[in-house]
């Protein structure tokens, strides 16, 4: 593509949005490249302040905490995409930005290995009931014994959600010497020398230790609850690194006080507060070889670094190149560039009969498409067109006018 090919918007008046702290090295990308108005926030915003916010708004960045409502999207006219800053996409009402056409992109791998660690590290520590001793020294008490402390080597680890997380724990657990069971609901070649369960229940029994990575979901929802706890091995570990609703944390305290569960560790809780320094409250306090932390799984700088980096290569890549990979809205595709073309972008509903009316209404005009390229799923379709020559306003307009149209973007 010839160096005169830029974005037909100038950068100067694209506005982005960071929020929640994210990695300057999001910040950094965008002003590299030109763009110069790039806020960035520390906290969150409620859904009042974001339709105030986000009007003008034509790149917005979130973690986890910030939730993105149909009202927000509605109040958000020139929005383009929406870069999610973290693992998970469920903080975004993804049927409401399909339906305003704004492409919405996360990182799912690149704080996989900051989790997988520190569940590693955690099993260690619980095993050997560490927590109790650390809390015995700090207030001048000597606990040295070794009774109900445990190598991990020989023991098993059961993963309940084998996917990029839980597939590097499974690794990571094999180079210890552990044996490694995992359940999916989802069919997935093991890594290693891991066995896949043939039910839950099958798992729990046989696992000294036991770890979750999965999502959000109806299905997942108290997953780990006072009947499944019962299937659980007598003195068996729970780990908790993956969402705070999938275990019901009275029915755990329950079982940690009777013995049954020797140790857990827990970072996601059901309502987690809203900034640092709150208060915050959870039946699992002041219970034995417990360690509890704050959400901070997959928060090492490593890991916000990578997330900042590929979030922003993707948001950065759709502004400027159309592309849509990794989107969760939008279908996802790239047409490479070609010379001397100038590139369209359209999203519209998926009816029939989009592509046939675009190319007559350019034909009409005495434009010749050089390339293109539709994509659909079931609710919307997505096409990228290079054509010859500038498309005039007239023309452009013609564009927006066609059946099911929900976004038309002259790119350069």
């Amino acid at each position: 593509m010839s160096s005169a090919n830029t974005t037909s918007y100038p950068k100067e008046k694209i506005r982005i949005l960071f929020l929640e702290n994210i990695s300057d090295a999001a910040v950094k990308h965008f002003r590299q490249h030109g763009y110069v108005q790039v806020e960035k926030i520390s906290k969150a915003l409620t859904e009042e302040e974001l339709v105030h916010a986000i009007k003008d708004v034509h790149i917005l960045g979130i973690r986890s905490k910030t939730q993105i409502t149909a009202k927000v999207l509605d109040a958000a006219k020139k929005l383009q995409a929406i870069g999610c800053f973290c693992i998970g996409v469920n903080q975004v009402d993804l049927k409401a930005a399909t339906k305003n056409g704004v492409v919405v992109f996360n990182a799912p791998y690149s704080n996989t290995r900051s989790v997988a660690e520190l569940v590693i590290g955690l099993a260690i520590m619980l095993i050997r009931r560490i927590p109790d001793k650390n809390k015995a020294a700090h207030e001048g008490i000597w606990m040295k014994e070794a009774k109900g402390s445990y190598e991990l080597r020989g023991k098993t680890l059961g993963i309940i959600g084998y996917g990029n997380i839980g597939s590097q724990v499974s690794v990571l657990a094999e180079s210890l010497g552990m044996k490694v069971l995992f359940y999916d609901v989802e069919t997935k070649l093991p890594l290693g020398n891991a066995t896949d369960a043939r039910s839950l229940k099958e798992l729990l029994k046989k696992s000294d230790v036991v770890t979750l990575h999965v999502p959000e979901t109806t299905q997942t929802t108290n997953l780990i609850n006072k009947t499944t706890l019962k299937s659980f091995k007598q003195g068996a570990i729970l780990i908790n690194y993956a969402r705070g609703e999938v275990v019901d944390l009275d029915a755990l305290r329950k079982q940690i006080i009777e013995g049954k569960i020797s140790g857990a560790a827990i970072d996601v809780f059901p309502w987690e507060p809203e900034k640092n320094g709150d208060r915050f409250q959870t039946p699992l306090q002041d219970l034995p070889n417990v360690i509890l932390t704050p959400h901070i799984g997959g928060s090492t700088e490593e890991a916000q670094q990578n997330i900042g980096e590929d979030v922003s290569s993707k948001l950065y890549n759709y502004l400027e190149k159309g592309i849509t990979f990794g989107s969760h809205t939008v279908p996802a595709l790239a047409l490479p560039p070609q010379e001397g073309s100038h590139r369209i972008l359209h999203i519209h509903n998926n009816v029939p009969g989009v592509l046939s009316e675009i190319n007559t209404r350019l034909s009409k005009h005495n434009i010749n498409i050089l390339g293109q390229y539709l994509k659909t799923n079931d609710t919307i379709g997505y096409v990228v067109l290079d054509v010859n020559k500038n498309i005039s306003a007239h023309a452009l307009q013609l564009l927006r006018e066609v059946k099911g149209t929900i976004k038309v973007r002259m790119l350069y």
